[in-house]
């Protein structure tokens, strides 16, 4: 077998409709993550994956076999559209699995990081240096059946809908609407999660730019199969809740969620999920994965797990012994009983990453790390 790396505006026609079968074959490439469409709207936008963004095709004969976007820099690969990708994976034909470390050196750089592998994904299986869980929502059999089943170990959905009620009769009529093509709507999501941000003291990824231009031009693909999603709840006229999410063939992915504080005691952005639920059931998504992040109303509407992988693939250098010293670090610290202060480790290596792919500040300008 031979590996092809190609910027995504060479992917040839034929490559994306392989890709695209190969995608539709295995319900673990569900992901519009997994996508050709996904670089392709990358490479769309002015960002960093305007220039770095690379398709790896591996053929056997002339016929694709695997496929695989990542961004190159000058010393590390990372993959494609972080931050602001949830899930990384090779979509491949059955049995076949892509050379990673052969990979870095095809590439020119000394390591590749990866920080939501789904499992099965027998490429990154050697190289993960710990694990985390997306939870999904499978309303496959209807939303009634996924009801009754949740009701018998939670009470989130009968809450939901006391506090609906409730909110009906104080606040007034509740309007969920799903497609909203409202720019008002989707603004005031983003302003939501931009105050959210700096409430927290999370890295503000909309500052950079890029991740903003991505999303309107996902907001307005209105292609089947990929794109993005509004979902609005509206109290009284007023907005209290937007939800934009990602859509693929039959999967919907939860992406950026908030809702008026105003609102907050009634738990507006949990009766939007719901409503989302309902929605989805009757238009053909069967699952909603709710994506990396440990809330507890994930853990309360889910009904399964995903298991991703974090790590680095990486060949002898400096990029890479410093990747692999930084997890050693980690390691330890989460290993001693410190409480909070063993996870501090682990959450300065996220946000430095964060803000290396952002293409932001010092981290940016620091492509060893």
């Amino acid at each position: 077998m031979s590996i092809e790396i190609i910027a995504p505006q060479d992917l040839s026609p034929q490559d994306i409709a392989a890709w695209e079968a190969l995608q539709a074959s295995d319900p673990a490439f569900a992901s519009p993550f997994l996508s050709p469409q996904w670089p392709l709207a990358l490479a769309a936008v002015d960002g960093p994956d305007a220039e770095g963004l690379k398709i790896v095709i591996q053929r056997e004969n002339g016929r694709p076999r695997a496929f695989m976007p990542l961004r190159r820099r000058r010393f590390t690969a990372m993959p494609a559209g972080a931050p602001m990708c949830d899930y990384q994976g090779v979509v491949s034909e059955p049995g076949v699995t892509l050379d990673l470390r052969g990979l870095v050196s095809s590439l020119g750089v000394q390591r590749f990081d990866f920080s939501h592998a789904i499992e099965g994904h027998a490429a990154f299986a050697p190289y993960v240096k710990g694990t985390a869980e997306s939870l999904l929502i499978d309303v496959s059999e209807g939303f009634d059946a996924y009801a009754a089943a949740q009701r018998a170990h939670s009470d989130i959905l009968n809450d939901t809908a006391k506090k609906k009620r409730k909110v009906e009769r104080e606040k007034g009529e509740v309007v969920f609407t799903a497609r909203s093509t409202a720019k008002a709507d989707f603004d005031r999501l983003i302003g939501w999660k931009r105050e959210q941000y700096k409430k927290t003291g999370q890295t503000d990824i909309f500052a950079a730019g890029w991740p903003l231009r991505l999303l309107e031009t996902l907001r307005v693909d209105d292609r089947p199969e990929f794109g993005g999603i509004l979902f609005t709840l509206h109290i009284g006229g007023e907005l209290a809740a937007a939800h934009f999410a990602r859509r693929g063939k039959d999967v919907l992915h939860a992406w950026f969620i908030a809702h008026d504080d105003a609102f907050g005691r009634y738990s507006p952005g949990v009766i939007l999920m719901v409503e989302i639920l309902k929605w989805q059931a009757q238009n053909g998504y069967r699952i909603l994965d709710l994506g990396p992040g440990d809330y507890r109303f994930k853990h309360q509407l889910s009904n399964g797990k995903l298991p991703v992988g974090f790590g680095f693939v990486g060949r002898p250098s400096a990029a890479a012994f410093l990747r692999g010293a930084q997890y050693d670090v980690r390691r330890a610290a989460e290993a001693l009983p410190l409480g909070r202060m063993s996870a501090l480790p682990g959450k300065a290596m996220r946000r430095f990453d964060t803000m290396r792919a952002l293409g932001v500040g010092l981290a940016a300008g620091l492509g060893l790390l």
